[in-house]
């Protein structure tokens, strides 16, 4: 079944993605000839896998962010998680517009028309992922929070096959979860194997009580249905949108409803009492960015299944930062894990499939 048959994809006046360059092998004349558009092996590989390597990319720069939040947490006065998004996606809301703006993009604001209810929707979807991830920060370590929402792969693999009609191969399924054992060897949830991560002196972190530790897991599956419904959304939307477009949506309404959250919530505002503070926020609002525009231009390029593997990686972002930033060792499962994770993304981009093409004369382009 192919995506065309999803009534979530459909086909608009804009295309705001590049003509893919792809390798395909014909059957003409009995002859089985390759043809290719593109200059060179290495180049085309990486050219083929150009979306999961943005996909990883966006990791490295998430898990960069999710350091600097964990920081912004310890200050004193600790600096609240909806201050933390309001602040960050209103500044980079303004530098989307104007950039937008600058280069000419149709719809800077409301987006192309066929895909604004799927703009919107992954713009809350975006809201309810980043708050439930950047609450569990102030009661988990960043190691145990990733883990947690290393359950997003394998729901939205399974939302993308039942609602985008994208194919789900039993390697795929396999691969998955050899993956998911990768993190969990690697974060090593206290709650799941019951030994915390060994911690050198000088580096305390605040122990959490039960309740506060529950409530963090409960942030973290609403961090897993909200980043599900923003992958779906994304995939769904496809090349229909400028990258630009769907990242000015996910900012847009994480001001509003984190705005609209510190009212009701009677949430104080914190303002800046050092350098350290304005830094830590300022790289924040970089990374942030960086995140969104690298993880969207990914997911344009990759199918949900396949594209989401490659977020695994930012498990292992996520350790070897916690550890230069906050002191945290890993012991050596953490490598067992790493070779896991980094072998199962290997073998998916290697099982990626090659459409063939079969026809009798020179005009004939049907593949499967």
């Amino acid at each position: 079944m192919t995506n065309s048959e999803s009534p979530l994809i459909r086909d608009v006046e804009h295309n705001y993605g590049p003509i893919p360059r792809t390798s395909v092998i014909c059957q003409h004349d009995g002859a089985t000839v390759k043809e290719s558009n593109r200059p060179g092996v290495l180049a085309g590989s990486t050219a083929s896998n150009a979306g999961m390597l943005f996909i990883i990319s966006a990791q490295f720069f998430g898990a960069c962010t999710s350091i600097l939040v964990k920081m912004l947490s310890n200050l004193d006065p600790p600096v609240h998680v909806l201050e933390v998004i309001a602040v960050r996606t209103g500044i980079t809301f303004i530098c989307c517009v104007t950039y937008m703006i600058i280069k000419r993009i149709p719809d800077p604001i409301i987006g192309p028309k066929g895909v604004r209810t799927l703009l919107v929707f992954r713009g809350i979807a975006g809201f309810f992922a980043s708050s439930g991830f950047y609450w569990s920060l102030q009661y988990l370590s960043v190691a145990d929070a990733t883990v947690l929402t290393f359950l997003t792969p394998l729901t939205t693999a399974v939302a993308g096959f039942v609602l985008l009609k994208e194919s789900y191969s039993v390697k795929q399924a396999v691969l998955a979860v050899c993956s998911l054992l990768g993190v969990v060897l690697i974060a090593r949830p206290p709650f799941l194997l019951g030994s915390p991560v060994v911690i050198p002196e000088g580096h305390s972190v605040p122990e959490a009580t039960p309740a506060e530790r529950l409530l963090a897991v409960g942030g973290c599956m609403l961090t897993v249905l909200g980043n599900t419904g923003a992958y779906i959304s994304i995939r769904a939307i496809g090349k229909r949108a400028h990258p630009m477009h769907v990242t000015t949506f996910y900012y847009l309404w994480c001001t509003i409803m984190a705005s609209v959250g510190m009212c009701v919530f009677n949430v104080p505002i914190v303002y800046p009492r050092s350098w350290t503070w304005i830094l830590l926020l300022v790289m924040v609002v970089v990374f942030g960015l960086a995140t969104q525009i690298l993880l969207t231009m990914g997911l344009q390029r990759e199918t949900v299944s396949r594209g989401v593997t490659g977020m695994y990686s930012q498990v292992l972002f996520a350790v070897v930062l916690e550890s230069l930033f906050f002191g945290v060792i890993p012991p050596l499962l953490s490598v067992l894990g790493a070779a896991i994770i980094m072998s199962s993304a290997l073998c998916v981009v290697l099982i990626r499939q090659t459409p063939t093409c079969r026809g009798n004369t020179g005009t004939d382009n049907s593949c499967e």
